[in-house]
């Protein structure tokens, strides 16, 4: 990469992600600048990052997705931003696609990544997210993030988009209490969009809106074939919406939106928590 345009800027926010961090950088050192955004992680991540002398790392208290990439992004030097995952590795193949992609000088101002998701060190094949993609390599000058948005971030492209081949190898699931615990958290952020936009809650949201998130990832997305761990993430990620319409209501109930918490609380439907974990 030895032109200014086609310079790359690989960027991370984190917060205790010392189990995956490593190959992340690893698999992104192609990238001229690669800068980390921590989040005051207590794992030891941070002081890793401090000893490797091709990353730039800052920490920031965390608000929310869209505000903490947003500021991560104001901080790169280049146009071309790569924006992964601290639990995502960019295989060989996908790297050299992205090269090639942002030497092309017909290239479009973002693309979209398709991902290979990983139960531990098994790959997820159905359970919703066999068609999942995000954009992930974009013209900074041309994108921006969202702000109507807390947590899966939208990023708006002003131009055309497309999608690359290779796929983003993905470890969401590293064990049952810390994806529960980001299922948890992303209800609760989600919870707080929709209280900014009015949105209200109702014994139908409440219980409806869960029950159908299971049903269609782990029956009509063929999250049974998958088989435990397929029944394990089906029911996380509905127990995600319930989360956030249970917190909706008390936000109603409060309201004002209250700071989120790191504090524990038991969250269950019914009687399958024992059956997922």
């Amino acid at each position: 990469m030895s032109n200014s345009g086609d310079k790359l800027t690989a960027l991370i926010i984190t917060f205790n992600e010392m189990e995956h961090i490593k190959k992340c950088i690893f698999s992104v050192s192609f990238a001229d600048e690669i800068i980390v955004v921590d989040s005051y992680s207590t794992d030891g991540t941070f002081e890793y990052l401090e000893t490797l002398p091709n990353v730039r790392v800052i920490q920031r208290p965390f608000k929310n997705f869209t505000d903490q990439k947003s500021f991560t992004l104001d901080k790169a030097s280049n146009d071309w931003v790569l924006f992964v995952d601290a639990d995502e590795i960019v295989p060989s193949s996908l790297r050299k696609e992205i090269s090639q992609t942002i030497k092309d000088p017909n290239a479009l101002n973002a693309y979209w990544f398709y991902r290979k998701f990983m139960f531990k060190n098994s790959k997820l094949n159905y359970s919703g997210w066999q068609t999942d993609k995000n954009i992930r390599l974009f013209k900074k000058s041309k994108c921006q993030f969202a702000q109507n948005k807390l947590v899966h971030e939208t990023l708006q492209v002003n131009g055309k988009t497309g999608v690359l081949k290779e796929k983003l190898t993905h470890y969401c699931y590293k064990g049952y209490s810390d994806y529960k615990a980001k299922m948890v958290h992303y209800g609760k952020l989600k919870a707080k969009e929709l209280y900014a936009n009015n949105r209200s809650s109702n014994l139908f949201k409440l219980i409806g809106k869960p029950s159908w998130k299971f049903a269609y990832n782990y029956i009509i997305r063929l999250g049974f074939i998958d088989l435990r761990k397929g029944f394990t993430v089906c029911y996380l990620n509905a127990l995600s919406v319930y989360v956030r319409y249970d917190e909706l209501s008390k936000l109603k109930q409060v309201g004002e939106v209250p700071q989120i918490a790191p504090k524990k609380e038991e969250y269950k439907l019914k009687n399958v928590e024992m059956m997922a974990s």
